[in-house]
């Protein structure tokens, strides 16, 4: 129930996330758009101010000082209006905000707005009727940098909210996983007579103190008792991401030498790749653990390294009897490592059993086992 509660609440965890980012983008988006249409009001309030005052100061004609400071003074207090292009009738005359930001000159001496980005002329041209030939028009900003600077900083501030809420439970994840790591006592394997004098051998390589560092000696994979802390450790990975997980458990039966068996688990390492989810299992097995691989992905894997061996070492795995693999997976369940290990070794019970095929795979519905959990509680 402990696994179960954590998985449920790394996903609430996982949707508020999902939420908070969605949220930042959508309120930015809607503020952006807030902004636009604000702008487009501001142009036309302010293009009105400037037809107005170019109709009163126009009488005194367009070329005077007068006329050109009062358009200018209006340009620097107008919030989106660029620039205005003003026909009289001595001809054109351009003001602008910023020099060449929104006109350039055709023929020397006659204005044109440029057609840039972020800049409209949209509804901005109108008539001067009091004046000969006379007509104005304006080119607007859509944006007000500053609001988008702020909505900027707004939008990041949220989404950080949200790295730093997942940031914090994948950290809490993971020292509730350290402090979690099982105390049992290990429990030695009884093993067929036939190969006592192999289990001792391996005992004078393991002090009576436990394993020491990573990799047994004798294979140069990871010790067996280290099995249940890493299994353990990669499915609450796989569950608070969401992702499968198979285990397999590779038995020998004609390795009579420490020497084979290094050979053997030097080849489950490069057909695997990854050593370190590779694990001893009693005197003539592999534990192999394959984070993200689902129950079918794992059966294909098992049958290819199985033919793999058969194919490479003829004479020692020629026979069905030689190689037995059983397997399981989580298939999307909530489980720890004994759950797990137990299926897979009734797996191989069955592998070692069965005739017909060496390798046995333990495939649960995950409805019932939820059912039979939930029934234990």
């Amino acid at each position: 129930m402990e696994s179960k509660s954590k998985g449920t609440g790394g996903s609430i965890i996982a949707a508020l996330c999902i939420l908070i980012y969605i949220f930042a983008l959508v309120q930015g988006a809607f503020r952006v758009y807030l902004s636009i249409e604000q702008q487009k009001d501001f142009a036309k309030h302010e293009f009105t101010t400037a037809e107005n005052i170019a109709k009163s100061a126009g009488a005194n004609g367009f070329a005077s000082d007068e006329f050109k400071s009062q358009i200018n003074e209006a340009l620097k207090n107008f919030k989106s209006i660029e620039a205005l292009i003003i026909t009289g009738p001595s001809g054109e005359s351009a003001f602008e905000k910023k020099k060449d930001y929104a006109i350039n000159y055709v023929n020397v001496n006659t204005p044109r707005f440029k057609n840039k980005f972020g800049l409209t002329t949209n509804d901005l041209v109108r008539p001067l009727p009091d004046i000969r030939n006379g007509n104005i028009k304006g080119i607007a900003s859509i944006f007000d940098y500053n609001e988008l600077l702020r909505i900027l900083k707004d939008t990041l501030l949220i989404i950080l909210i949200g790295f730093a809420l997942s940031f914090l439970t994948m950290l809490l994840q993971l020292l509730l996983g350290k402090q979690e790591k099982p105390k049992g006592e290990m429990i030695a394997v009884p093993v067929p007579e036939g190969r006592q004098k192999e289990v001792k051998k391996a005992e004078k390589q393991i002090p009576g103190t436990g394993p020491k560092g990573l990799y047994s000696p004798r294979s140069n994979i990871g010790w067996e008792e280290y099995t249940k802390d890493r299994l353990d450790s990669e499915l609450h990975r796989c569950s608070a991401t969401e992702k499968d997980l198979a285990l397999l458990l590779v038995e020998f039966s004609d390795i009579n030498s420490d020497s084979m068996f290094k050979q053997a688990a030097e080849e489950a390492v490069n057909f695997f790749t990854s050593r370190d989810l590779l694990f001893e299992n009693n005197n003539n097995g592999i534990t192999v653990i394959l984070p993200g691989i689902g129950f079918d992905i794992a059966i294909s894997r098992a049958e290819k390294f199985y033919q793999r061996i058969i194919e490479k070492f003829p004479s020692g795995y020629g026979t069905s009897s030689s190689l037995c693999i059983g397997l399981s997976s989580r298939s999307g369940r909530l489980l720890n490592a004994d759950r797990l290990l137990l299926e897979a070794n009734e797996a191989l019970k069955k592998a070692r059993g069965d005739s017909r095929t060496s390798i046995i795979a333990f495939k649960s519905d995950p409805d019932k086992y939820r059912a039979f959990i939930a029934s234990q509680n």
